[in-house]
């Protein structure tokens, strides 16, 4: 398809308040890219605009080299699968599925074929008699995506897809739908507000507040280089240690000076994931004192809140260590730091 192309689209629903603010985008071929933001970003709006459910007001978007600004939905060759699924009670899986290239014009035959490879492809083929509400959540997700699939597009767009579905069935179909969107080089456009489906799914991700990309890069660059503190704290729990930068990759804090992973100066925050703390001996490089003021057991991890000269850091430690509550000890910080704006 040659990617999607997205330059100074807006949106207002009401005259004076902007959802979408002039955004520019670059979406690669084969790219699987996620927008990630909280509810009213503008993020479901983007995709809307980009599925031809929603006009414009200003701006353009191309898939590959072609105007597709103001195209009818069927004429764009984009494919959506929905939050809610979608799908017809009354019809089985494959009338379901089938309804996407029948609805193209393509022939019986054809259509067959079709419906035929994406249920193989979402490991749906001996469920292709069943009516849909015989059908588990997991499974209606599969077809809605199968559906989607069977259309052939050239831009697949996924709207919260497996908010609907429980812990254990949402880490199954990240898998699926990431393995899928691989296999047959698809470019996808999938918008949630999970940030663990964008961290584990994504080629890239963009992280947009109230209708502006706040950071754009990969799920590593945006977690581990946060740009300001609405990332950092949007993307996983975050400490944030005041401290000074002396532009020379030092950063002083008041438990000791550490190096940074960018260029800096003058006074800000270092954004410290719990992951990069860790107990320390007293006398080990860059330990420091604290107490322990709160812990937590979630079975593979210990979560501990302790008190220190730059206030209280949260942190993991999955050691099996059984430190209580009220403990004196030394902790000490993994890798550089990553400073952030307000």
């Amino acid at each position: 398809m040659g990617g999607v192309t997205i330059r100074g689209i807006s949106k207002s629903y009401t005259r004076g308040t902007m959802v979408l603010p002039p955004l520019d985008l670059d979406i690669a071929d084969g790219e699987l890219f996620f927008l990630l933001g909280p509810s009213g970003c503008g993020k479901s709006t983007l995709l809307r605009i980009l599925a031809g459910l929603v006009t414009p007001d200003a701006g353009s978007i191309a898939f590959g080299s072609r105007d597709v600004t103001y195209l009818p939905p069927e004429k764009r060759h984009a494919a959506m699968v929905f939050q809610n699924y979608a799908l017809w009670p009354h019809m089985t899986v494959a009338e379901n599925v089938a309804f996407a290239p029948q609805s193209t014009g393509a022939s019986r035959t054809e259509s067959a074929r079709r419906t035929a490879d994406a249920l193989a492809v979402v490991r749906m083929s001996d469920m292709a008699g069943r009516r849909v509400t015989a059908l588990s959540g997991g499974q209606q997700q599969r077809v809605a995506l199968a559906r989607a699939l069977a259309a052939e597009p050239e831009l697949l767009l996924l709207d919260e897809p497996l908010s609907n579905l429980d812990a254990r069935l949402r880490d199954e179909m990240r898998v699926e739908i990431r393995r899928i969107c691989k296999e047959r080089h698809l470019t996808a456009l999938y918008v949630t507000h999970d940030r663990n489906e964008a961290l584990s799914m994504a080629d890239r991700l963009a992280v947009m507040r109230e209708g502006r990309i706040c950071q754009l890069g990969s799920p590593t660059e945006v977690y581990r280089r946060p740009a300001s503190r609405f990332t950092a704290s949007f993307l996983g729990d975050v400490n944030f240690i005041a401290g000074e930068a002396d532009g020379r990759g030092g950063f002083a804090t008041p438990i000791g000076v550490f190096a940074l992973t960018g260029a800096a100066a003058g006074r800000s925050w270092a954004a410290v994931r719990p992951e990069s703390i860790h107990f320390a001996d007293q006398n080990a490089p860059g330990a420091f004192p604290a107490r322990l003021v709160g812990r937590a057991f979630f079975g593979d991890r210990t979560e501990y809140r302790a008190e220190t000269a730059a206030g209280t850091l949260v942190f993991n430690d999955s050691s099996y260590l059984d430190r209580e509550k009220g403990e004196d000890c030394f902790l000490a910080l993994s890798g550089g730091l990553a400073v952030v704006t307000e």
